[in-house]
Order: structure tokens, then sequence, then C-alpha cells
């Protein structure tokens, strides 16, 4: 379990695939601004949190919650696409 931002943000960018650079250069900020973030030195302002989780896919609740559970927006997929999401997340569920 992640249990505070600095670790959830370092876990997330990973997860994409982005550099402290990569972010950086998508919020428009510095690397040593994401490091400071991911290091616990300082944290991101609202603006920088909710760029974050549009750029990460995730809810800003998940972003800042000590909680793993995780909100995935599938609302531009089809009927029959979200249909399928939901029928594999039921299946999952009953393991």
């Amino acid at each position: 379990m992640i249990y505070n931002i600095a670790d959830r943000i370092r876990y997330l960018r990973d997860k994409t695939g982005l550099t402290q650079t990569d972010l950086a250069n998508k919020l428009g900020i510095s690397r040593s601004a994401v490091n400071s973030w991911e290091m616990s030195l300082t944290s991101p302002s609202l603006a920088n949190l909710v760029e974050m989780s549009k750029i990460f896919k995730v809810s800003l609740d998940y972003l800042v919650s000590a909680s793993d559970k995780m909100l995935v927006d599938i609302s531009d997929l089809s009927a029959e696409e979200r249909e399928v999401v939901l029928r594999l997340i039921s299946c999952l569920q009953c393991k």
C-alpha cells in the first residue's frame, strides 16, 4: 500500500514510463520540483495535482489518498466496451 503522495506520484510516473523531466515538461515546471515532491520536501499545488490526475488518468482522490482504491474513467469507451470492462472486473472480484 502506498501511504503518501510522494510515493504515489513516483509510482504513477514510473508506471506510465515518464521520467521526472518528462512529467516536469508536461506540467511546465522544473525537474527539481518533481524531485522535491517525490522526496517529500514540498507538495504540489492543487493545479499541478489536477494536471497530474489527467496525465496519469486517475482521480484526484486516488492521487492524494492513502487508499489504493483506483477509479478509472471509461466514459470514452463504447457501451459494448464498457460492458466488457465491467464484466471483467466482476469476474476478477469473484476470485
